[in-house]
């Protein structure tokens, strides 16, 4: 018998409109022949199987919908929604109570690495090199000049949880850091302030495939921005190299960094992450465990260099949880 596998898309965040365009591509990407495929919309008024343009309330009691009198339960969720409950955990934990298996990482691993200081602080102690941080809660007092004497300028305001560039600016100058700490607090109660790191920004996908840690062909990302901003990741503002262009040295060195992190942050299915390289040293920024999945998203881009098809990528996604 086919597995019914639910994908899950929307979420509670900023984020929202763009999970919805990574579930719709995994929808159109499973072959129909080996499973059955739902697209569930997770949104902060329903949840809901969408079958033609019909919504169908999901019973939060067992994870079940029922279409036309017919009860529908999963075999396997697949994870799309980027941000919040699916890329922090959230939703994963409801998952494991209930006994449905997923394809993301454990729900506290999600949860760590969607809190990038919490994950920074983790990944340190590994000696994994990254960028000198200030962190400031809202309510907190802010010292402009002791960020400055931390981490310098140009720098960078970032939201603590929040992922597609949303609430993060490059500070160039004194006058620049209280707007842009505001543009953060919109997005997030905490937020951290990085030094700016000089070098080219290399992202790498990482993920279980067959039971094995697959590291595909890495993008270099050449932006006509100030950084890789949501317009550059959506909007064609940016030019991304696959491969990238790197020495064999180099790609060496950041495939075994890129690695270590994915196995020491206990990862498993998707994961992409963010590398400045400074002076040839790779410096690890942040980790996406949900990474889009649009066409127009870096992974299946990589997939694509590395020789696999989205429905190849997919199909080991679901095939992998379902021997997890």
């Amino acid at each position: 018998m086919k597995k019914n596998i639910a994908i899950i898309m929307g979420g509670y965040s900023s984020e929202a409109a763009i999970s919805l365009k990574s579930g719709e591509v995994v929808y159109q990407h499973i072959s129909k022949d080996i499973y059955n495929t739902y697209k569930i919309h997770i949104l902060q008024n329903k949840w809901v199987l969408v079958n033609n343009d019909i919504e169908y309330p999901i019973n939060r009691h067992d994870f079940s919908a029922k279409i036309d009198g017919e009860k529908v339960n999963f075999d396997c969720v697949f994870n799309a929604i980027h941000g919040h409950p699916g890329e922090d955990g959230t939703i994963l934990a409801y998952f494991d109570l209930i006994g449905l298996k997923h394809t993301s990482a454990p729900f506290y691993q999600m949860a760590l690495t969607f809190n990038k200081r919490d994950c920074l602080s983790v990944v340190e102690k590994y000696g994994i090199k990254t960028a000198t941080s200030y962190y400031i809660d809202k309510g907190n007092e802010i010292n402009i000049e002791k960020i400055i004497d931390k981490v310098g300028l140009p720098c960078f305001v970032k939201p603590n949880n929040a992922g597609s560039s949303f609430g993060i600016s490059k500070v160039k100058t004194k006058t620049e850091i209280i707007p842009a700490i505001n543009k953060a607090f919109k997005e997030d109660s905490q937020i951290l302030i990085e030094e700016f790191l000089d070098g080219p920004e290399i992202t790498v996908g990482v993920l279980n495939y067959k039971g094995k840690i697959k590291v595909l062909p890495m993008t270099e990302i050449v932006t006509k921005n100030d950084f890789f901003d949501y317009e550059a990741k959506y909007l064609g503002e940016s030019e991304e190299i696959t491969p990238a262009r790197i020495s064999p040295e180099i790609h060496k060195k950041l495939e075994n960094v890129a690695k270590q992190v994915y196995q020491l942050l206990n990862m498993s299915g998707f994961s992409r992450a963010e590398y400045i390289l400074v002076n040839n040293e790779p410096y690890f920024l942040e980790i996406n465990t949900v990474p889009g999945l649009t066409n127009a998203s870096l992974i299946p881009q990589q997939a694509a260099a590395a020789g696999m098809s989205l429905e190849e990528l997919f199909h080991n996604a679901i095939d992998m949880a379902l021997k997890n």
